[in-house]
């Protein structure tokens, strides 16, 4: 009798899995995917486990296995199989993720409707575990959490604190020039460099400066463990899932959770060390760490309570912010000013005419917020490369509860492509001309120019919190790398943009400096 209860419990539990993993793998992929393509979205079938994985993949090892020719039609290459789902099945069509369907969307007033996501049944995709290992901050987070960080964030990016901070990008980009200025060779009268690592340089010091102000060594040194974490989380994203791998020792598994607690452990000691002063007010506040701390502080005196939903950021939460502030603060402002810089020099009678505006504005001196105020050629032009080449080419959302959007409604547990870098790049909104450098498009503002289809930082209530901050680190950059160079695109130079985390040049950015005065 016993045996046969053995028997009949584990037929059960065998039957049960069966069918739970049938449901996972076929009937729900099978009832989603016939639920959309009822309402008329045309897409690709679904594919057994691996859904459209094998395509995309080997398109984008195609895509990439060869440069693009010297001009800005680059969606094809950046984003191979979205642009081929577009190409092929319209604004609106169905791909698979795995066993997970996934709608691509490319029509601009849908977009928006997904990122304001009023009714708050668009969220984030489930996020590999490994990211996570590089921060758990603000864009990682959803509802209330997520609401309490950005208020406390929100005064750290104001106006008037980011006017402040100019001096501090100046005297930092001023460094890079004198060290670039002295490997000129004397005989060429110029030096062949790769802007890309460069760039990647400077932000870096720029953040470390603007975020830990007289700290700043400790700061530089947290964020080198940090870009070793990021090249290990990179290197690992580029291989094979397999689900709890990265807790097994591996010498990089290992190196990774090294570098996480060193990081954890330094910038735990920093912000106690700056709570401490701040609660005691001998410490300024005119930093982006201190800026994060008082906002914090001030939103747990106004909220007495253990109530965190209303309460401050624990320390744990801050430390994650911190993470943050590289990341994004670092790679976006990075991407930006590398192919600003490539594309004045494939235009040079632009790059002239912003060198004149710099010059008619600051002359030989040194870049000041009023100047960048009024540098509006200077805008127009990062205005076009954030068109042409967005640091992130596209976002991505996952549906928890059923919703409409348009005339769709999408069922729960669909995951929503947005791609900036088509949308961007589309002749129907930007005309036949939509893959040609032309600032001049932004010389009444972004809304006139895009036909409110122009958002390189997001939009609605999630838009990136620090684009402020990384524009007008771009345009201090700029500026006065034309005050003091002309650019021209090295010889050796190959034109092959492709995005990992943001969109990147693959065999860098080699451009020439001659120096100007």
């Amino acid at each position: 009798m016993g045996i046969l209860i053995v028997v009949i419990f584990s037929a059960c539990l065998i039957s049960y899995l069966v069918l739970k993993i049938g449901n996972s793998i076929w009937w729900k992929p099978k009832r989603l995917g016939k639920q959309l393509k009822l309402q008329g979205i045309k897409g690709n079938h679904y594919k057994v486990l691996l859904g459209d994985m094998k395509e995309l993949v080997n398109q984008y090892k195609e895509a990439w296995s060869k440069p693009s020719n010297l001009n800005h039609q680059i969606a094809a290459r950046v984003d191979p199989f979205t642009h081929t789902m577009v190409d092929k099945y319209g604004k609106v069509s169905l791909c698979w993720t795995g066993p997970t369907p996934s709608l691509v969307i490319k029509d601009p007033e849908m977009i928006k409707q997904v990122l304001i996501n009023k009714q708050g049944h668009f969220q984030k995709p489930y996020i590999n575990p490994l990211i996570l290992v590089l921060t758990k901050g603000i864009t990682t987070l959803e509802g209330d959490k997520w609401a309490k960080h950005r208020k406390i964030i929100n005064p750290a990016f104001h106006i008037q604190k980011l006017k402040g901070m100019v001096p501090v990008m100046a005297a930092t980009c001023n460094e890079f020039i004198d060290r670039w200025r002295s490997m000129i060779n004397p005989e060429e009268g110029s030096c062949e460099l790769d802007i890309w690592p460069e760039f990647q340089n400077l932000t870096a010091d720029v953040i470390s400066r603007t975020g830990f102000g007289s700290n700043y060594e400790e700061g530089s040194k947290i964020f080198k463990l940090q870009k070793e974490l990021v090249t290990l989380v990179i290197e690992a994203m580029q291989t094979l899932y397999i689900p709890g791998f990265r807790f097994i020792p591996t010498k990089k598994n290992r190196r990774r959770k090294e570098l996480d607690k060193m990081i954890t452990s330094m910038l735990t000691d920093l912000i106690r060390k700056r709570e401490n002063t701040i609660r005691s007010q001998e410490s300024q506040t005119d930093d982006l760490l201190g800026l994060l701390l008082h906002s914090n502080y001030q939103n747990n005196e106004a909220n007495k309570t253990e109530d965190l939903k209303h309460g401050g950021m624990a320390i744990e939460e801050v430390i994650e912010e911190c993470k943050q502030f590289y990341l994004a603060g670092q790679e976006t402002t990075a991407s930006l000013l590398t192919w600003t810089i490539i594309v004045l020099a494939m235009h040079p009678d632009w790059q002239e005419k912003a060198r004149d505006e710099v010059m008619q504005a600051c002359g030989r001196d040194s870049i000041n917020f009023e100047a960048i105020k009024n540098l509006s050629i200077v805008t127009m032009i990062l205005n076009e490369v954030l068109r042409l080449y967005p640091p992130v080419i596209a976002h991505y959302r996952h549906t928890y509860k059923e919703t409409k959007i348009g005339e769709i409604s999408i069922p729960a547990g669909v995951n929503v492509t947005l791609p900036t870098l088509l949308m961007q790049h589309d002749h129907d909104i930007w005309g036949n001309d939509a893959e040609e450098f032309k600032p001049e498009r932004f010389s009444e503002g972004a809304a006139k120019a895009s036909k409110d289809a122009f958002f390189p930082f997001g939009y609605g209530p999630r838009i990136c919190v620090g684009q402020i901050f990384a524009l007008i680190e771009a345009k201090v950059a700029l500026s006065m790398i034309l005050q003091n160079f002309s650019i021209q695109l090295s010889p050796s130079y190959i034109h092959a943009p492709h995005t990992v985390m943001m969109l990147q040049p693959q065999h860098g950015a080699h451009i020439i400096l001659q120096p100007r005065y």
